[in-house]
């Protein structure tokens, strides 16, 4: 597991849920000067320096409580609000997009180009705000510093952690299941063919050399889909052209119907319905809760925010009302673990005797009396 996983995790699941906040703000017709507001407070307020400095930190993926807690607080930092079914919902969107560009990178440091999609992105949902563009250049330095350097394979072992936080995680999502991305099942179609990642060459020949490292057979064959040569490499650069499109905001493109989930089918996780608009938060670990500590300093959670209103990701209140995440039914059953030990059986004599010595109701003598005892302190 990587320590350096978590940055590009938030960073990418952040870029995702101002995407679809940005549509449904607009789709519900708020007004345009309180849409601005909540977009800028969102992304000052995710990406603040202070809160990217702890983020950077090498350390292990918070748990998927924790995350869904630090979206959910993320996503009231401003003057907008979210009932539980719909925060499930963007929790939900957020996700799934998330893992489906991190499941098609074709090459480890796609990763860097899915994230500097999402910084171009927000970027562009900014224009002439000189605060929130100066929150972003400060990301951008940082994605570059830390990650630009890195070999294919420390960015492999970043992949399969990102990954790894995303298994089981199966949700139909419309704009998936109408291109033919996702099945039924919740799970993705991960297309065969096309340009051959940058450094690789084309399959369908085996060549056989000499001890002398001289060309001794030439073999073709037929490798099924067709693949093309890799195309130009994705800039790095604050401005430039990326060349791949994962990351970029797929809901600008789809209307709000596109803009939802369906529940997912077949699966053998129980799912519940969520009554409460927070994850409960049970011993988390140290670094998430501290993080989630500064995250709420910055929002001012202590404060009454004026003006608020409601935005809604669900097209009708039927859809709102039998929406069931399976993410967050999942969450609910995480770190849960029984042991069960059967004092009785024969390997566990010890333990039988340690029970039997616990059994007031087996003493005869007085003095062994709790209460008796409690008076000789």
């Amino acid at each position: 597991m990587s320590l350096k996983a978590l940055p590009l995790l938030f960073i990418n699941l952040g870029g995702e849920m101002v995407y679809i906040l940005h549509q449904r703000l607009h789709a519900q017709n708020i007004d345009g000067s309180k849409s601005q507001k909540v977009i800028n407070d969102i992304i000052s307020t995710m990406y603040n320096r202070r809160y990217m400095e702890e983020i950077f930190k090498p350390q292990e993926l918070h748990s998927k409580k924790a995350m869904r807690t630090v979206f959910d607080r993320l996503a009231h930092a401003s003057i907008m609000r979210l009932n539980a079914p719909s925060m499930d919902k963007l929790y939900d969107l957020m996700t799934m997009a998330v893992k489906y560009h991190v499941s098609l990178c074709s090459r480890p440091r796609d990763l860097l180009l899915v994230t500097l999609n999402h910084v171009d992105g927000l970027r562009a949902m900014v224009p002439n705000q000189t605060s929130v563009i100066a929150t972003l250049d400060d990301l951008y330095e940082n994605i570059i510093q830390t990650y630009a350097k890195m070999g294919e394979g420390e960015l492999q072992v970043i992949r399969q952690t990102l990954l790894s936080f995303f298994q089981d995680m199966h949700v139909r999502v419309s704009i998936f299941l109408k291109e033919r991305q996702q099945n039924q099942t919740g799970r993705f179609v991960l297309p065969s063919g096309g340009p051959v990642p940058e450094g690789t060459k084309i399959p369908g020949k085996i060549i056989l050399y000499s001890e002398k490292g001289d060309v001794r057979q030439c073999k073709q064959f037929n490798p099924g889909p067709r693949y093309q040569e890799a195309g130009k490499q994705g800039s790095l650069e604050k401005i430039g052209d990326r060349v791949i499109t994962l990351g970029t905001n797929m809901y600008a493109t789809h209307k709000s119907s596109d803009a939802t989930t369906s529940r997912a089918e077949g699966r053998a996780l129980v799912v519940k319905k969520t009554t409460t608009n927070t994850v409960d938060l049970s011993c988390p670990d140290p670094n998430a809760k501290a993080q989630l500590d500064l995250l709420s300093t910055l929002i001012g959670s202590d404060k009454v925010k004026q003006s608020a209103f409601r935005v809604n990701l669900f097209n009708n209140d039927e859809e709102e009302e039998s929406y069931e995440s399976p993410v967050v039914g999942q969450l609910e059953q995480e770190n849960i673990e029984y042991v069960n030990i059967d004092a009785r059986h024969s390997e566990h004599r010890y333990l039988a005797k340690v029970m039997g010595d616990m059994n007031i109701g087996a003493s005869k003598r007085r003095d062994d009396d709790l209460l008796d005892l409690m008076d000789q302190a």
